[in-house]
């Protein structure tokens, strides 16, 4: 039998995955002292998100669409922190914002293939890491480039 400690010294545990990103997300929030100056400035990274996204599940590479329509480094900051928010205190408005987005008919589809949860679960944990992955990379990469647009070394 698995010792629970054992479980989260795991590196591929969600629970890890999740403490990596909101880790890396609070960092960022603490590095970042003038939000506004972030505005305009343009993402260099997205050859790196889309070189990550071609490796995962199809499901998982909507995360990358976010950077990619984002266009300056506040928008992303915000989303990070938004995302951040979500994962502490629950994803109910996230949840509301996603069906808003999906659409009806997309969410009646899903909950039609519940036959087979096990897949399910396991397709989804692995978008959840690919995603998560992703979003750490993102927030790590906009407090390094924040500290170069205010002239802070690393």
């Amino acid at each position: 039998m698995m010792q629970t400690s054992d479980s989260y010294n795991q590196k591929n545990s969600l629970f890890n995955a999740m403490n990596r990103f909101i880790g890396a997300v609070n960092n960022m929030d603490q590095t970042v002292m003038v939000p506004s100056l972030l505005r305009d400035v343009p993402l260099e990274d997205c050859e790196d998100v889309t070189t990550v996204a071609n490796g995962t599940a199809s499901a998982a590479s909507n995360g990358a669409a976010y950077f990619h329509q984002d266009g300056d480094m506040y928008s992303s900051y915000v989303l990070l922190k938004s995302i951040r928010n979500d994962i502490e205190w629950g994803v109910l408005q996230g949840e509301e914002r996603f069906k808003e987005k999906v659409g009806r008919t997309e969410m009646s589809r899903a909950e039609a293939e519940e036959d087979d949860l096990e897949k399910q679960f396991h397709f989804h944990l692995s978008g959840l890491h690919a995603v998560l992955s992703k979003l750490t990379h993102k927030a790590n990469t906009l407090t390094n480039r924040y500290k170069e647009e205010i002239g802070c070394g690393n």
